[in-house]
């Protein structure tokens, strides 16, 4: 049934969606999938310009950095065309997947929870002054 499904999808190189950013034909790229915007345009409540920068590229990090809710990742799905053929995606910044800090981070603990928790405990003392001095 797996395979079945991969046969149906139309694949697109990144020759093939650079040329279509333009009013008539406007496509970005999302986590691999290419989506033809073109009739949404006008809708987007953004405003046009915000998807006619990003016509004809990988517009993945820009799309979530804008945290899209849940009803306009539901809409996005309508305009799926097809995907980035699988020899252009390692040219395509990896999607990123998460925003959560993990044990592999670099981040270290200190500035994780070392520096926070001194903070809000001299937020908390200066509150409690502020109170004393009323």
């Amino acid at each position: 049934m797996a395979a079945q499904e991969d046969q149906t999808v139309k694949y697109y190189t990144l020759e093939e969606i650079q040329k279509h950013k333009n009013n008539k034909s406007t496509w970005v790229i999302l986590h691999y999938k290419v989506y033809d915007l073109t009739s949404f345009l006008e809708e987007h409540p953004g405003g046009e310009e915000v998807l006619r920068e990003q016509a004809g590229g990988d517009a993945t990090e820009n799309f979530e950095d804008v945290g899209h809710s849940t009803d306009a990742r539901e809409l996005s799905k309508t305009f799926i065309i097809g995907e980035v053929h699988p020899d252009d995606r390692p040219k395509l910044a990896k999607p990123s997947e998460s925003l959560i800090t993990t044990v592999e981070s670099n981040s270290s603990w200190w500035t994780n929870w070392v520096i926070p928790g001194i903070s809000a405990l001299a937020v908390a003392m200066m509150y409690r002054f502020y109170i004393a001095e009323d």
